[in-house]
């Protein structure tokens, strides 16, 4: 599956049984934020999809925050088409459509800063974040034990 070509495109409702079990798969190995489904659906134009021959197999969010300022949240990848370039397509995709709304930053909170490092971003002090990014975190069940990285990208 990995080897075929993928499609990275906006989010349907019909995806959001297969975004959902992404997410919360690796939410339950404690990687990311879980997502309910009715979260999903009502944030679903936020979300990316990468699709290889009609199956999804990766999606992404970009949330905004504020006028400047917008996340990539939810990136997941299905552990058979990891390292096949999906996950970099799929932030791509939100960075994308941050520059296409004139949004100036982009962040990430994550487990694997390496990864998005690896494609422009900074770390940076979590403190730096607008306290109105943490309204997630406190659903988090890490939290305030957090060991999350922030990074931040300038949109190009």
């Amino acid at each position: 599956m990995a080897w075929a070509k993928h499609e990275i495109r906006k989010a349907r409702i019909t995806d959001v049984p297969v975004i959902h079990g992404l997410v919360n798969h690796y939410a339950s190995q404690g990687e990311m934020l879980g997502r309910s489904r009715s979260e999903l659906y009502e944030g679903i134009r936020d979300f990316f999809v990468a699709e290889i021959q009609g199956r999804v197999v990766g999606c992404s969010a970009l949330h905004v925050n504020w006028e400047d300022l917008a996340e990539v949240r939810s990136l997941a990848v299905a552990a058979e088409c990891q390292g096949s370039g999906i996950g970099k397509a799929l932030v791509k995709a939100c960075v994308d459509e941050a520059k296409d709304l004139g949004i100036a930053r982009v962040y990430a909170l994550t487990y694997r800063p390496g990864f998005f490092e690896g494609l422009g971003f900074d770390k940076i002090a979590k403190e730096s974040l607008p306290h109105k990014v943490w309204g997630d975190c406190l659903k988090c069940p890490q939290f305030p034990n957090c060991e999350e990285d922030a990074v931040m990208l300038q949109v190009p």
